[in-house]
């Protein structure tokens, strides 16, 4: 009998269809770096940061790095118990029942979205930055900010592009992404470290100080709304990291691989941020003038501004072209989770059925992938032609999302475990108290921010009806959920009753 040739060996697939054994610890590592987008990220968040807290930068994000960290733990045990593409909508559903999980994955699928409209409209920022740069012309800087047409289209257009590459499957964007990560990455090492030798001259600068380290010492002048906000700001920075736990049915250990790569994700994450953090600070400073890292007029493209007086003209460049790289490979990797979400919510039947088709191709969720791509192009023209701060706006928003549903997540592990939790050491802290104390941490920022979020003044100014835009994005949409939840139930009962994913708890002598 003729053995069949190697390439045309059916691949190894998932119960749900997705393409299995693709993913190992370091290209889940990759894929998750790439969903945070370090450089995307820190040029819209660091003036966010900064003019909430100032010399606190660091600690800030050391202070938002603790309950990612804790809860990472979380999203480990319970993919080594469940290995699903739906992750935390699986998972809340098996602990908490299909109301709760259904409200989770919807703030998660709402996160991503938002997501995905701030990479588009800063990946648009620096090319057209790139473009003014390059042909020596000034004036194309402000097609991608201040020109609404301009930068509504080129960000559809580029929305688009992303849409098609997520579609393709999992390997081309594993490919593509080791490329475009190792760039960016190596990027902003050189420019930590140019910032660094340079930080003497400029006015401005300041001598380094272990204080800025302390997430617990000085905050306390503060006020609550500043202190939300900065940290509202610093666990946006860490979004995406869970990207690597959507990939559980695609991994080579399913078990083991997506946990670990997690972590790795993380842990490389708060490195690189604390050391453009530094290099920024000591170099430019944080006060509201010229370079200053409190200066309105940079906060929203803090790279833009220093790029070229740090790296030089073709320097400066190399920089545009990294964060460049980092909002296009994000774009293309947050669509992963986002479009693995629908899928799992399809196949249990809390999302219509369509969403459960896989591509015979790709063997990816490619209608999810179409759908989130639509829904992020309507949503971010809409945010647009309202605010005139749409990334401040929609982090803001954003840090409610992420606040919501990893904080679900998290007292899920708890609720889920809770017949072993005291078996064994290894239960007590993975299981019970790392996870607890990552919701608790999740569920206050959570309450504050929903509440701050109410005065204009803690965003752009925009509002509606006198009550800030942030609180529409962020809150309003899951009340939106909450509607569409009640429609999803009469239109298929079968989740909500528990038919086609009932809540479970493992044995009690259940452990790893």
């Amino acid at each position: 009998m003729a053995t069949q040739p190697a390439d045309q060996i059916d691949p190894v697939v998932s119960p749900k269809g997705l393409a299995a054994n693709k993913v190992g610890v370091m290209s889940g590592a990759v894929l998750g770096i790439s969903t945070v987008a370090p450089g995307y990220t820190l040029t819209a968040s660091i003036g966010l940061i900064v003019a909430a807290v100032g010399l606190k930068m660091p600690a800030i994000f050391i202070a938002g790095f603790i309950p990612m960290f804790l809860t990472a733990y979380a999203y480990r045990e319970l993919n080594a118990d469940t290995t699903d593409a739906g992750a935390s909508f699986t998972w809340s559903t098996k602990a908490f029942g299909p109301y709760v999980g259904w409200m989770c994955g919807w703030g998660m699928v709402l996160a991503t979205i938002i997501v995905l409209s701030n990479l588009a409209a800063v990946g648009v920022q620096f090319f057209y930055l790139m473009l003014a740069r390059l042909f020596d012309h000034p004036g194309w800087e402000s097609l991608g900010t201040s020109n609404k047409l301009v930068n509504i289209l080129t960000t559809i257009a580029l929305l688009a592009i992303a849409t098609y590459i997520s579609m393709r499957g999992i390997t081309t964007s594993e490919r593509i992404q080791y490329w475009l990560v190792g760039f960016q990455m190596i990027v902003l090492v050189v420019f930590s470290i140019i910032a660094f030798s340079k930080a003497g001259g400029q006015i401005g600068h300041l001598d380094f100080s272990w204080s800025w380290f302390n997430p617990f010492g000085g905050l306390g002048s503060l006020s609550i709304a500043a202190f939300a906000l900065g940290l509202t700001g610093s666990i946006f920075a860490f979004w995406g990291w869970d990207t690597c736990l959507t990939l559980g049915e695609e991994s080579k250990d399913p078990k083991r691989t997506p946990g670990r790569a997690g972590l790795l994700c993380v842990l490389t994450i708060l490195g690189t941020y604390l050391l453009v953090a530094l290099a920024t600070m000591m170099y430019a400073g944080v006060g509201t003038e010229g370079l200053g890292l409190g200066n309105e007029e940079i906060s929203d493209n803090v790279f833009g501004a220093l790029a070229e007086p740090v790296m030089g003209r073709w320097g400066g460049m190399f920089l545009f072209l990294a964060i460049l790289a980092s909002a296009v490979a994000s774009l293309q990797t947050t669509f992963l989770p986002v479009a693995r979400t629908m899928l799992a919510m399809g196949s249990y039947r809390a999302f219509p059925a369509k969403f459960a088709e896989i591509s015979p191709r790709y063997l990816s969720p490619a209608f999810g992938a179409l759908v989130a791509g639509i829904v992020t192009a309507v949503f971010y023209t809409a945010v647009t032609l309202v605010s005139e701060k749409t990334l401040g706006d929609t982090i803001a928003a954003l840090g409610i999302m992420i606040c919501w549903y990893y904080g679900i997540t998290a007292f899920a592990c708890v609720w889920y475990f809770r017949h072993s939790l005291f078996d064994n050491p290894h239960n007590i802290v993975f299981r019970f108290l790392f996870p607890l104390l990552g919701g608790i941490a999740l569920l206050s920022v959570f309450v504050v921010s929903v509440k701050e979020s109410l005065n204009p003044d803690n965003g752009s100014g925009a509002q509606i009806f006198g009550i800030g835009l942030v609180f529409y994005i962020g809150f309003g949409l899951l009340i939106v959920g909450a509607v569409l939840m009640l429609v999803m139930r009469a239109v298929s009962p079968a989740f909500f009753r528990g038919e086609t994913l009932p809540r479970s708890t493992p044995e009690s002598a259940k452990t790893l």
